[in-house]
């Protein structure tokens, strides 16, 4: 209700959209951001209403959209906010504010995924798990647009639907909703036993079957699993952050020259924090503004449920933060 005054890089945006999603709190618990009380809503697209004397990109009645960093004191759900120019990109005339906000951090996780950890390129194959996921379906949209042949995996009869619905279409879908069809060997079919070059996984089985408790951890496939079905320098891109590989699993990706990659939904504001504004300027701002030009000419068609009004913002973060949500929250103003 009291902003403090402008500061000299700061963009006073009215929110127009904010999505939601998952907080890691043991994350900020490690780089030592964790509080009692934790600002809610960090991808915001919003008119600019006023700006510091310094900022050099925007001007008062530019439409933006962006990702407050991870250190912000303030909530994207809040009617105005101060944001620094650096957070921030133009938004293109043919994008709404839901869209625009409730695509912004699956295409920057997506880009780092399959261009600063993979390189996609024309020709390679791509095994995206969960596909119908908001994560999954950009990822699908942009190895797609790179060139590439993509095959992924469905949790549901619905998501297998919705999968096969895409244009351009994937090239197959797995569905493993029942647990009887083995992945690794579907997708070796699929390649001609060559293996898949990239894998997008939504998180892996560490242990037996026996040992996994929650009935999604059932869908997913074991670590063995991914590394039969890669190809010859191929690269896994994983989400399981405690992910243990034993010395024949090392093994097996060392014949194969193979790699893994973590992907860190906060690598960007990670490098923010440690090594100043200038690695972020050169590597987030161009991002951003390619999400939301492949936004604007449809390349990208993302997974978002109805716009949700801000009354109703509580209810859905806790959706959010318990993992239920099939398809990304947005608040609309």
């Amino acid at each position: 209700e009291n902003l403090p005054p402008t500061r000299d890089n700061d963009v006073k945006v009215q929110v127009r959209a904010c999505a939601l999603s998952w907080i890691d709190t043991k994350l900020l618990s490690e780089i030592k951001l964790e509080k009692e009380l934790l600002p809610v809503g960090r991808e915001i697209s919003g008119v600019v209403l006023e700006v510091g004397r310094k900022v050099t990109f925007f001007q008062p009645d530019d439409e933006v959209v962006g990702i407050l960093p991870l250190d912000s004191e303030e909530s994207g759900l809040c009617e105005v906010i101060l944001v620094h120019e650096h957070c921030l990109v133009r938004k293109p005339e043919k994008v709404c504010w839901v869209e625009a906000a409730g695509t912004v951090r699956d295409g920057v996780r997506a880009y780092t995924a399959l261009h600063y950890l993979s390189q996609v390129s024309p020709g390679k194959t791509v095994l995206v798990m969960d596909g119908a996921s908001p994560f999954g379906t950009i990822a699908i949209q942009l190895a797609q647009h790179r060139g590439a042949k993509v095959i992924s995996t469905a949790y549901s009869l619905e998501d297998k639907q919705y999968l096969e619905r895409l244009r351009p279409p994937v090239a197959r879908v797995i569905d493993v909703s029942n647990g009887k069809i083995d992945v690794a060997e579907s997708c070796l079919e699929e390649t001609g036993g060559l293996g898949v070059d990239i894998v997008l996984d939504a998180g892996v089985k560490l242990y037996s079957a026996e040992d996994e408790s929650t009935s999604k951890s059932q869908l997913l496939p074991h670590k063995h699993d991914i590394i039969t079905l890669l190809g010859v320098g191929g690269h896994w891109i994983t989400t399981e952050k405690n992910l243990q590989l034993d010395p024949p699993d090392s093994h097996s990706l060392f014949l194969k020259g193979a790699t893994v990659s973590f992907l860190n939904d906060e690598i960007w504001n990670l490098s923010n924090i440690q090594q100043g504004k200038y690695l972020y300027i050169l590597l987030m701002i161009p991002i951003l503004e390619d999400i939301m030009e492949k936004l604007s000419s449809s390349i990208f068609r993302p997974q978002l449920d109805e716009p949700i009004p801000l009354y109703e913002a509580k209810v859905s973060m806790e959706i959010v933060q318990k993992n239920q949500a099939r398809k990304r929250q947005v608040i609309q103003f």
